[in-house]
């Protein structure tokens, strides 16, 4: 059963265990996988990493790592792609409250799945989904 939406930052942090990931992120992303649950990452994460990547601001090889993550036997993390539901969704999310499209599509997603996100993103903190930091 999926738990939460994490944020791209989120995803990137938590498979190479990186000590910006807060402590609560932390507890409750180990603590979904010990249920047998999942958190779920929208699409629009795939895309952002691999503009990341190219820009040297993240580790080639992220995108490997992460497809390795979800691929795996009980993997935690499940891809939910973006379709039209999700975009009915981003109507509910304001731009001028977060005005980056994929931090958008991804507090969207998580309203179409009636989820909190997991993200440090002040922007998305302060819209009108719950989130876990």
């Amino acid at each position: 059963m999926l738990r939460a939406v994490a944020d791209t930052h989120v995803i990137i942090w938590y498979i190479f265990a990186d000590p910006q990931l807060s402590d609560t992120a932390r507890t409750t992303i180990e603590e979904i996988a010990t249920e047998g649950n999942q958190v779920a990452f929208s699409s629009i994460t795939l895309a952002s990493i691999v503009h990341l990547s190219e820009k040297d601001r993240i580790h080639e090889a992220t995108l490997d790592r992460l497809l390795m993550a979800v691929d795996g036997e009980n993997a935690v993390l499940v891809e939910i792609p973006f379709d039209r539901n999700i975009a009915q969704a981003l109507r509910r999310v304001e731009q001028q409250q977060i005005p980056d499209l994929a931090d958008r599509i991804i507090a969207a997603t998580a309203l179409y799945l009636d989820l909190p996100v997991i993200s440090r993103d002040s922007r998305i903190q302060l819209a009108e989904v719950k989130t876990i930091w």
